[in-house]
């Protein structure tokens, strides 16, 4: 499976060099009610380590995050495009599209795994309509905290 990518993106596991400069990251105050905090992020992945955190860059430049983990339980496992964000200051400019294909591509080569979940708040409009034009459709179920459930199949590209 191959995806054209424009911006040549790429991920770094958040680590002790860069998890500072990943923390300071932040949305339009709009977008707050969309996605945690990094820092919030950061602290779930400490406490799960089923979960990878990244930190999106265009070359040596951060422009965003994302945290994505694979749960073999219950069987047979759901791998989780979990949280995405691209800074305030590098919005508007194609990443969160190209940072989508490049983490399913990413996902697909280290995983194997044929489908992708990712949940959305019905009133981001914005994000829900960049997943669909990229494959996402709604699969009728709702995550805990109330977010609609969208999935992603390899199979169907």
């Amino acid at each position: 499976m191959a995806f054209n990518t424009h911006i040549p993106l790429h991920f770094e596991l958040v680590n002790k060099e860069n998890r500072k400069e990943i923390e300071a990251l932040t949305v339009f105050s709009e977008q707050a009610s969309f996605i945690e905090s990094v820092k919030d992020c950061l602290q779930e992945a400490d406490e799960l380590e089923l979960w990878r955190p990244v930190g999106i860059y265009d070359g040596n430049t951060l422009v965003g995050f994302s945290m994505y983990g694979y749960f073999p339980e219950p069987a047979p496992g759901q791998l989780w495009l979990d949280r995405l964000l691209i800074d305030r200051k590098y919005q508007g400019k194609g990443y969160g599209k190209q940072a989508v294909l490049a983490l399913l591509s990413k996902l697909y080569m280290e995983y194997s795994s044929n489908t992708v979940y990712l949940s959305v708040y019905e009133n981001n409009r914005h994000a829900i309509q960049l997943y669909q034009q990229l494959g996402f459709r709604f699969n009728g179920e709702y995550d805990a905290k109330g977010e609609r459930i969208m999935v992603y199949s390899y199979e169907k590209r």
